[in-house]
Order: structure tokens, then C-alpha cells, then sequence
């Protein structure tokens, strides 16, 4: 006998359950983040490219995967995450701290972009120290914080351009890169490409510095595992969807950065099999996720009117 199986709603809202309480800590974005004031675009507003790709969740998760994978690759920025990140011990802090920054700089008012990012210049203050090669390093550094930026932009795009529900001309991929320089330049990078070109030309000047040391090669085997020891075989579906997803993070990377950390040039075969089960598993998750709360907030935030501005009263002078 066949076991019963779930009605499609409840098992769409166990998956949107799941997601939420994984990605979305209330404390970090209260409502008010993203519904007040009227009128206010935030920092890109609804007509953005920014705002599309953002909010394509699942294109986002891969692509944030591929970015930590690249990102750690630059010993410096690397030694600053070991040394002065949980990521070990609290890898969900650390995922929901991001997703809240990303969320809130994208679709926050601009008031709420500001402090979030004048939140992380605080934090980068105290992030110091010397890397095991012996070289000094600063999260303040404006080359280190164009990195990270850059490593992030690039994945995103990428993740998009492959797994978004809607093709990207190059003319919008720019102007994504441009949009984005907003969020660099106010966390304090410094020559921070502004078109994809750019991004290359950055990434090509940039080899010379990377390296798959010991804290990038366990920062990825933790990536890849998830601090757990669990065999696949035997693994529950969980651990199987985020498999395939760490697989598909790995094929965005640029084909040198998978060199670098010494990753097995999968077959044409293995690499098509990862990118079908990986849009098959976003076409569930776009399902089960539906329209984006947040994104509706903050458009009806932008296009809601402004209010009038206060006018002081008329003070009568005497004859």
C-alpha cells in the first residue's frame, strides 16, 4: 500500500516554513525595515536590476555559496573570516547575518540601508589581525572590501545568468554592476568595477594574489559538508537538495579557482546532470516560496506617495 502523501499546500508551506526560519532571523529585519517610509525607493528602487536578481531567492542561495567558496581564496579576507567569524560553530548566525545585510541594503528603505551598512564599518574596525603568512590584515582594508565585493557581485551574477527564471542581456549585467558599486563605495571600497568587463579584468589582476591555503581548503571542506560527517549514502533528502546545490555552487566557479583548490574537472555529462537538478529544484522552490513578502512591501513602500512636508504655521503680525 501506497503511504498517504501531504496535499500540495501543506508540503508548499513546509517548504516555505523551512526556508524562512533558515534565512530570516525578525530581530536582524523588522517589518518596518522594508514598509516605511512612503515613497522612499531605497537604495535602487523597484525598476533596478538589482531588485530582479535579489529577488530570485533560490539563484541567490547558489550564488552566495559560489561567492564564500571564491571569496576565501584571498588569503587576507580569508584569515579575517577564520579568526574573527563563527562560521564554525554557528554557520545559520552567520548565513541569516548576511542574508539580513543583502535584504536590507536591496529592498530596505534608505534609512535602513545606511545603518546596516554603517553597522558593518563598525564591526570591521575590530577585525585585525596577521594572517598565517605573516602579513597584517584589515577589514577596513578598501582593497579587501573591493574583493569581497567583487566575489560576491561576480557569483551573483552568474548564479543568475544560469539559474535566474529570466535571461539577463549584457546591458542590464552592467548596470547591475553599477548599481551595486553603491553598496561597495558605502562599506569603503575604493576602485570598485563597473561593468562586467571590469570584473574580469579585476579577477585576471587579482590571480597572482589567491591561493587555496589551509584555512580556504577547510573553510570549502566545511562548505561542502556542512560540518557534518554524514556519508551521502544514507543521507536524508535535505542533505541530498543541499549536495546538489554545493555541486552547482562549485560549477559556478571560474575554471581556475576550481583548479586552485585542486577540484576534478567533472565531465560535460556530470556538469549538465547538476544544472538540471539544480533548476528543477528552483522551479520547486519558486513554487513553494510564491511572491517575495518583502519585495511587495518594498515596492508598495516606494510607489506609495510621500507625505506633504510639514509646513510651519503662518505666525500673524500685528497692524
Amino acid at each position: 500500500m501506497l503511504p498517504t502523501l501531504p496535499p500540495l499546500d501543506t508540503l508548499r508551506d513546509a517548504i516555505r516554513l523551512n526556508l524562512q526560519q533558515t534565512l530570516v532571523d525578525e530581530r536582524r529585519t523588522p517589518p518596518t525595515t522594508f514598509d516605511e517610509p512612503p515613497g522612499d525607493p531605497g537604495l535602487f528602487g523597484p525598476d533596478s536590476v538589482t531588485w530582479r536578481l535579489h529577488g530570485d531567492l533560490p539563484s541567490m542561495l547558489v550564488g552566495g555559496l559560489a561567492a564564500l567558496m571564491l571569496q576565501a581564496l584571498h588569503p587576507l579576507a580569508m584569515a579575517g573570516v577564520a579568526e574573527h567569524s563563527a562560521f564554525r560553530e554557528d554557520p545559520l548566525g552567520r548565513l541569516q547575518r548576511t542574508a539580513a545585510f543583502v535584504g536590507v541594503t536591496t529592498f530596505g528603505s534608505t534609512e535602513a540601508a545606511e545603518q546596516a551598512m554603517e553597522t558593518v564599518r563598525r564591526v570591521h574596525r575590530f577585525v585585525k589581525g596577521t594572517a598565517p603568512d605573516g602579513r597584517p590584515y584589515d577589514a577596513t582594508d578598501p582593497d579587501l572590501l573591493t574583493w569581497v565585493h567583487v566575489a560576491e557581485v561576480s557569483s551573483f551574477l552568474r548564479a543568475y545568468r544560469r539559474y535566474g527564471p529570466r535571461p539577463l542581456s549584457r546591458a542590464d549585467a552592467d548596470r547591475y554592476v553599477v548599481e551595486m558599486t553603491v553598496v561597495a563605495t558605502g562599506l569603503g571600497a575604493t576602485d570598485v568595477p563597473a561593468s562586467v568587463a571590469e570584473i574580469h579584468d579585476y579577477l585576471a589582476a587579482r590571480r597572482p594574489e589567491l591561493v587555496a591555503g589551509s584555512q580556504a581548503l577547510t573553510a570549502l571542506a566545511f562548505i561542502v559538508d556542512g560540518g557534518s560527517p554524514t556519508p551521502v549514502v544514507g543521507a536524508d533528502p535535505e542533505q541530498l537538495v543541499r549536495g546538489l546545490l554545493v555541486q552547482a555552487a562549485l560549477d559556478l566557479l571560474p575554471g581556475w579557482a576550481r583548479r586552485d583548490y585542486g577540484v576534478r574537472q567533472s565531465f560535460q555529462l556530470e556538469r549538465e546532470i547538476v544544472r538540471a537538478g539544480t533548476r528543477s529544484i528552483f522551479a520547486v522552490l519558486r513554487w513553494a516560496l510564491g511572491t517575495s513578502e518583502v519585495l511587495e512591501a518594498a515596492r508598495a513602500r516606494s510607489l506609495a506617495p510621500a507625505p506633504e512636508p510639514s509646513r510651519a504655521p503662518r505666525r500673524l503680525v500685528p497692524v
